[in-house]
């Protein structure tokens, strides 16, 4: 050890960040020029999986029908529709997603409205997908 200048009992840290709201819930944004660190929203991941998990089920035989397998999950055949519309997103807006690459206004409840199934027509551009 060296014999330097004391250890301070406290130490103030200024940190700039704004709190927005983001799919229902608080979220701290850094300001403008700042890196911000990827971040994963697991709810729009998580329907993503089920989309595509509900598509083989459905693609396999499985279930006959969207009705009965969301009978079977327990859920509305209208909301499990809107969540396998999911699986219709192009390739590079679904890797944005699990890569946390997706801007804040991207949110699962924004991804369940109607947006073009062609892929050319989905563009993903400063972190939102136009369109929707």
């Amino acid at each position: 050890m060296t014999n330097g200048a004391p250890i301070p009992d406290t130490v103030t840290l200024h940190v700039p960040f704004r709190i927005a709201k983001r799919g229902g819930r608080k979220e701290m944004q850094l300001p403008d020029g700042a890196v911000q660190p990827r971040r994963t929203d697991s709810t729009l991941v998580k329907a993503l999986a089920r989309a595509f998990r509900w598509k083989r089920m459905l693609e396999s035989g499985k279930f006959a029908t969207i009705a009965e397998l969301a009978e079977r999950e327990g859920i509305a055949p209208s909301y499990m529709t809107r969540v396998l519309h999911l699986t219709l997103l192009a390739p590079d807006i679904v890797e944005a997603i699990l890569d946390g690459q997706q801007g804040p206004e991207v949110t699962l409840a924004r991804m369940l409205e109607p947006h073009p199934t062609e892929w050319s027509a989905q563009t993903f551009q400063n972190h939102s997908i136009s369109d929707c």
